[in-house]
């Protein structure tokens, strides 16, 4: 086979060490290195010096992450899937698997993951926090809710939120061990006061002194996850606008254009995709594949068998799915809610929505490339695209209905300007 790269590297990376494989010109030669900062930098001293050009690393885990940060200044990474590179069955040790590596990376026959720049790293390393501190907060909301009923304490069945002003007045009153029904009723505000009488009756629990003691605790523990999710947006906010950074900037404020997407979701998407497009992906087939939103291709004996969604990006992924359920509530209407109102009786709701996140995408994708607002096709754009299909329908439903209908065409200056 062609040899497409003369010197270059594999590495066969674990928790403490690494397996270098370096060949080219006919030679072949294998160094052990911990993953100790000055020895991941003798590794890329060692390369540089023979010569080496490009590195082939497995995705393992977190640990090829300092590697990848080191080498990159000085070399070509490739980081790969390491299901795409897996070795025939036989003898397996940590050497050969790097020689492996090697030898595929030499012919060329290695697919390299999509890193995204520095830049974009560290804004993704803010957004995933967030994001796990939404999750834990949704944990311990949950909990919270799970254990004061526990107690018979009904407040979820009359409150909407549990963790509102109201609702939270409540809980600390009883973590602090009130248990007059009236009284703690007399704390809630605004139009749940109107449910006093029901609120009575859903208060009257029995919550024991443990339990008082673990709601107090899980109280706690919820404004500790809202106090660093707050200080988490601040830090966001602070990165996307630093005057060094244009492109972040205007790339934040164009994605806001488009319907259902927030600044929340704006700054997810840039985490997980930055903001190259051309550089990247070179088409927004490849960047909804990546992402898990195009349909699944399994075909066996001429039939498709599934178009059940790949696994992809999940935390794009959700962020688009939650910015094409925003999108098909707005009030005015846009190609989004008239795309998913199109298909929900025929996909059902799930499924309609995941079609929608795909447009999006491709939206996404179309903004970014081209550095431009997004202008909407309008509520109307598929009753346009099949104006005679809709016209004949309409005719054939009346005609079943017994009505003898007369079509005439209307003057061209009558006829109104589409939106």
């Amino acid at each position: 086979m062609e040899i497409v790269y003369r010197i270059c590297c594999g590495i066969d990376v674990h928790a403490k060490f690494l397996v270098a494989c370096l060949i080219g010109d006919g030679k072949k030669e294998t160094r052990r290195f911990s993953t100790m900062t000055d020895d991941l930098l003798q590794l890329r001293d060692w390369l540089v010096a023979a010569g080496c050009t490009h590195v082939a690393i497995e995705s393992t885990g977190v640990y090829w992450k300092p590697v990848f940060n080191i080498l990159e200044s000085a070399l070509t990474v490739v980081l790969i899937n390491p299901e795409h590179a897996r070795a025939l069955r036989g003898r397996k040790t940590d050497r050969k698997d790097a020689e492996w590596l090697a030898d595929l990376l030499q012919h060329g026959l290695l697919s390299a993951s999509f890193i995204p720049p520095l830049e974009i790293r560290e804004l993704r390393e803010l957004t995933r926090y967030r994001e796990s501190l939404v999750r834990e907060h949704t944990a311990v909301t949950n909990r919270i809710e799970k254990l004061i009923e526990s107690g018979n304490i009904k407040l979820s069945q009359v409150a909407s939120d549990v963790l509102g002003v109201s609702g939270r007045a409540m809980l600390r009153a009883l973590a602090a061990g009130e248990t007059d029904a009236g009284k703690l009723a007399n704390l809630a505000q605004g139009k749940l006061k109107e449910k006093r009488g029901e609120l009575v009756r859903a208060l009257q629990g029995q919550l024991t002194s443990s339990q008082r003691f673990v709601l107090g605790e899980l109280l706690d523990q919820i404004e500790r996850l809202e106090a660093a999710a707050e200080r988490v947006n601040r830090e966001i906010n602070r990165y996307l606008t630093d005057p060094q950074r244009p492109k972040l900037l205007r790339a934040w404020e164009l994605l806001q254009t488009i319907p259902g997407v927030g600044t929340r979701v704006a700054e997810v998407i840039i985490a997980e995709l930055g903001v190259e497009m051309a550089v990247i992906f070179p088409t927004d087939a490849l960047v909804a594949s990546w992402v898990g939103l195009c349909p699944g291709q399994k075909e066996s004996g001429g039939k498709r068998q599934s178009g059940k969604t790949r696994h992809g990006n999940t935390y794009l992924g959700a962020a688009l799915v939650q910015a094409a359920w925003a999108a098909t509530k707005k009030k005015q209407p846009t190609y989004l809610k008239a795309q998913f109102y199109r298909l929900v009786g025929r996909l059902r709701r799930k499924k309609a929505l995941v079609a929608v996140a795909h447009s999006l995408i491709v939206i996404v994708y179309h903004v970014l490339e081209r550095e431009q607002s997004y202008t909407d096709l309008g509520g109307d754009y598929f009753d346009r695209q099949q104006a005679e299909k809709q016209r004949a329908y309409y005719l054939r439903r009346l005609a079943e209905l017994g009505l003898k209908v007369t079509v005439e065409e209307p003057p061209a200056e009558e006829i109104p300007a589409a939106a």
